[in-house]
């Protein structure tokens, strides 16, 4: 049992904290990751799916949806939903999915609670096995959606998109595929998602590595043996693996590796904040007691948690929700004290909420891990929100077994590799297999992340367009690519902690959007320039969340540890008034049926 620890030492942790960052503060953020080119080129492959041939497809189609994950599926499912038969769903992988098609590494699995991570299960009518669940059953949702919204009949499956032009003359978007594949679409909807193209660590002489090796995203389970449900790997026993990485993928199939690797030497720059998970089956009688609407219910409850509202009952109850009622009880604690509600009394009760919750964390790393050193190693010096939380309860425990094994780089990374393993701080560490837990490009371009250029009105570039940060309207519509949408989390509600609901309420918006221009007669749906001039002013109005929080040590949530500039302030905005809020606005937008800032065209 974690033992309540001491109050923390505010000026202590701030100046820890600081020390912990510099360490790890690189010149050149995100290009310190390398593009899988060369020797890594297939790890961009589909390693599940052979390619089978077939003929181009050559059409008018009334949508093209680009993109297969969940926000081309719940897309897909909203214009179902708004009498919109005529969808093409264009996914580079070989099944529906994206996120949860690609990563089928061992112990994967959700790390927000499957009842508000899960879309549509009201729709789809299915319960989650477990609050938590495993890969295998969320990738399950996601082909079980498409079957049920009947986005498969005509889906082009292994086909990746390589061009996007809209032609002025007829109103149509060309999309045009690896396959010779030319569809004109009426209206065309980019659901890339960030989480599908690989990166790997910039580590001197990653080429030369002689033994296996792979990526999380593209897990060999021909050379480690096993499956995606679990069963032994079988393949690594007696072999030396080499692991590197610690964020949130590493943390789920470290344990997995531990168990079945000969020895496991789990390379670490900076260590996750591990909470616990308390994972544990759905009761069928609970869930069959739900009314209709529960999953709504559930949503708002925990979009209104997390972001520091009030609800009579925590419906959720994670560590999500958790560090947030902490922050806002404080609050109103230091309200009845006599503060006044300023940003400095919000700031206060912030940090020490978070300072409180990271002892707690760090204090539970030395209950559960045996050896000292190693738990010293493990315990991390940031605010949670830093770096992506992570949750689980088997993490710590697999550096108690003997043949697991904790290299902390103290900040610095792994030096260097070589044909037959790794160096760090002069140390060389022999390999049979390195895997590499490095994560997906975030930072990058629109373009390079999708994999192709588009091109709007006038031949402008989205990506030049987009050259000095993002803009929209509501994350959305952007000015100059009519009958474009983008589906995402940005210059919306940016509730990072869910990713699924953002995806859903801009599903709706998009098919409210169509579904009217289809009953008017428009041929053309825009954001005007002034309409998406002052969406934009408003998201710059307000500092918004920890991004840029000078305690942060370097990570994909904040740019990795580089100065925000407004390029990156664009990127990474939401709603000044919070996720909830935007989630009423753009409720009412809808309702409305005027679509303020959008102009319908009948002729052009």
């Amino acid at each position: 049992m974690t033992t309540a620890p001491e109050p923390p030492d505010h000026e202590a942790l701030r100046a820890r904290y600081r020390a912990e960052r510099d360490k790890r503060l690189r010149a050149d953020g995100n290009d310190q990751y390398l593009e899988p080119t060369g020797r890594f080129a297939h790890f961009l492959d589909d390693p599940y799916v052979d390619r089978v041939e077939r003929p181009p497809v050559r059409e008018e189609v009334t949508v093209a949806v680009i993109g297969g994950g969940f926000a081309g599926l719940v897309t897909g499912a909203r214009l179902r939903h708004a009498g919109i038969d005529d969808v093409r769903l264009i996914e580079g992988g070989g099944d529906v999915g994206g996120a949860w098609y690609w990563n089928r590494y061992p112990g994967a699995m959700c790390d927000t609670a499957a009842m508000v991570y899960l879309p549509l299960l009201e729709e789809t009518g299915h319960m989650p096995t477990m609050k938590y669940t495993a890969a295998p059953e969320i990738f399950a949702h996601a082909r079980r959606i498409a079957r049920h919204f009947d986005l498969y009949e005509r889906a082009l499956l292994s086909t990746e998109v390589q061009g996007l032009r809209w032609d002025q003359a007829s109103s149509r978007w060309i999309v045009r595929t690896d396959r010779g594949d030319e569809l004109r679409a009426r209206f065309v909807i980019m659901g890339t998602g960030p989480l599908h193209r690989p990166k790997l660590p910039g580590i001197p002489g990653i080429e030369t590595f002689g033994g296996e090796c792979f990526h999380t995203s593209r897990w060999d389970y021909g050379v480690t043996g096993g499956d995606p449900s679990g069963a032994p790997m079988t393949g690594l026993a007696g072999k030396r693996v080499g692991i590197i990485g610690t964020g949130a993928t590493a943390v789920q199939c470290i344990p997995r590796l531990a168990r079945d690797a000969g020895e496991l030497f789990v390379f670490q720059r900076t260590p996750s904040s591990i909470d616990v998970r308390g994972n544990h089956p759905i009761d069928p009688a609970w869930f069959a007691s739900l009314r209709p609407g529960w999953q709504r219910e559930w949503l708002r409850n925990f979009c209104t948690l997390q972001t520091g509202g009030f609800a009579d009952e925590d419906l959720v109850m994670d560590g999500w929700t958790d560090i947030s009622q902490r922050i806002r009880d404080r609050i109103v604690a230091l309200v009845e004290g006599g503060a006044e509600l300023t940003p400095e009394t919000m700031r206060r009760a912030y940090e020490d909420s978070d300072d409180e919750k990271m002892e707690e964390i760090r204090a539970r790393v030395d209950a559960v891990v045996s050896d000292p050193a190693t738990a010293a190693a493990l315990k991390p010096w940031y605010r949670q929100l830093c770096k992506r939380p992570c949750f689980h309860d088997e993490y710590l425990d697999a550096y108690n077994r003997a043949n697991c094994h904790l290299v902390d780089t103290d900040g610095r990374g792994v030096e260097r590799i070589d044909e037959r393993g790794a160096w760090v701080d002069g140390v060389h560490y022999e390999l049979d297999c390195l895997i590499f837990a490095s994560g997906f490009e975030v930072g990058t371009d629109h373009a390079r992340r999708a994999g192709f250029e588009t091109v709007g009105r006038d031949g402008r570039t989205l990506g030049g367009y987009w050259a000095d940060g993002m803009r929209s309207l509501h994350g959305i519509h952007v000015q100059g690519f009519p009958n474009a949408f983008v589906v995402g989390l940005a210059q919306g509600a940016n509730l990072v902690s869910n990713v699924t609901h953002n995806l859903v309420e801009a599903a709706t918006t998009i098919a409210a959007v169509i579904a009217h221009a289809r009953s008017t007669g428009a041929v053309e749906v825009e954001v005007t320039a002034e309409a998406e001039e002052a969406w934009v002013g408003l998201l710059q109005s307000s500092e918004r969340g920890f991004l840029g929080d000078p305690d942060c040590t370097p990570g994909y949530y904040n740019n990795e540890g580089r100065t925000l500039g407004p390029k990156e302030r664009l990127g990474m905005s939401g709603y000044p008034e919070g996720a909830l809020a935007y989630f009423d606005f753009i409720d009412r937008w809808r309702r409305q049926g005027t679509f303020e800032g959008l102009t319908f065209r009948t002729r052009v």
